[in-house]
């Protein structure tokens, strides 16, 4: 009997991020085409539409918020990113589905509690277009972290590196382990807290490190950060902005240093946490994407303190490499297809995370 050729499938999606870092809201339109038991991917187009001074206010203070004055802002989010999603589409080949991430407000796991805002079907309703949203509660649910999500895409769409870091709000790692599971976890806080120094030089960032660069290392700054118990947790484990504000802030803002040099320690400490988060690892290729990528500065010191090849690829997937895999993980729900790995984040088991609104 002859054999049937297996036909390409491909898959248009809009994927959308929002960071931690507030840096603005990422849109990438990607095609993922499934040949020969092998994902394939091309980022069409990919745009950040930066926040302004009112959303950024409102995303960064949504935690203070009434119940229902929360609920009005994950609507009115939803909303919002709909009205960008139709602006980015215009005179484009639409997508099948829009992937959103939403941006986090709470994220407590061991309270099996994740929230992104950003509602979905407020999305689907000003597009048009289905949506998926809602990614992460649903392995909360079943015990585990919620996060990281994009893991599972490091594997299928990044073979080719032993390790994908990427370095955004907060930094986090992806690899293979010798069993051959994927395991991630986050690995300390990173723009989040770089930005919120630089804020207090009326500086948005600090761009390629300019700033740490001219500062020197505290060192009783550094062996206090260190020294925080969450290094010494054992993975599955995950971070967000509650661990920031009651962890780290209160180191910082207790130290009468000069801002410069607060910015150069903890750029150290970023770097110094990820060579020991891969320091027992087979030296290898690590990718490195995200906001954190593009500081030249902190590349340099992560060169200096790892025995590993760090390697910053293009712009592109730089800073629309969350976005892709968001896209990828919607269309992954799409086929019933794990999206969300147990190795990673403790849940239960495997599972295929996302809330399907249909138009």
């Amino acid at each position: 009997m002859a054999k049937v050729k297996q036909q390409a499938l491909t898959y248009r999606a809009l994927g959308i991020m929002s960071g931690t870092s507030l840096d603005g809201l990422d849109l990438a339109l990607c095609d993922f085409t499934f040949e020969k038991n092998a994902w394939e991917y091309e980022i069409l187009d990919a745009e950040t539409i930066p926040y302004s001074a009112e959303w950024t206010e409102k995303l960064r203070t949504a935690q203070n918020l009434s119940g229902l004055d929360f609920i009005r802002l994950h609507k009115s989010y939803g909303t919002y990113i709909g009205e960008q999603v139709n602006l980015f589409l215009k005179d484009k080949l639409q997508p099948m589905i829009v992937c959103s991430h939403g941006h986090t407000v709470f994220h407590l796991p061991n309270e099996k509690l994740t929230f992104q805002i950003g509602d979905g079907t407020f999305i689907a309703a000003e597009t048009g277009i289905p949506t998926i949203s809602d990614f992460r509660t649903l392995d909360t649910a079943l015990g585990g972290q919620g996060a990281p999500l994009v893991p599972i895409g490091d594997a299928l769409l990044f073979p080719e590196y032993a390790m994908c870091l990427n370095i955004g709000g907060f930094a986090n790692i992806s690899y293979m382990d010798i069993e051959k599971n994927r395991l991630a976890f986050d690995i300390c806080p990173a723009n989040f807290v770089l930005n919120y120094l630089a804020k207090k030089l009326n500086f948005d960032f600090d761009n390629n490190g300019e700033i740490a660069r001219t500062g020197t290392v505290i060192p009783e700054l550094l062996s206090e950060l260190d020294t925080l118990l969450y290094y010494n947790q054992k993975p599955p484990k995950s971070l967000g902005r509650e661990f920031v504000e009651n962890e780290v802030l209160p180191i910082l803002n207790n130290t009468k240093t000069e801002i410069q040099d607060v910015l150069r320690t903890f750029t150290e400490h970023i770097a110094i946490q990820i060579s020991k988060a891969v320091e027992n690892l087979p030296t290898s290729k690590i990718l490195v994407t995200g906001g954190g990528a593009h500081n030249i500065f902190l590349i340099e010191l992560l060169k200096k303190y790892s025995k590993h090849s760090i390697e910053v690829p293009d712009d592109f997937t730089v800073n629309y490499k969350e976005a892709l895999i968001f896209g990828f993980l919607g269309v992954l729900r799409l086929r019933g297809e794990a999206n969300c790995l147990s190795s990673v984040t403790g849940a239960k088991k495997n599972n295929i995370g996302g809330t399907i609104i249909l138009v």
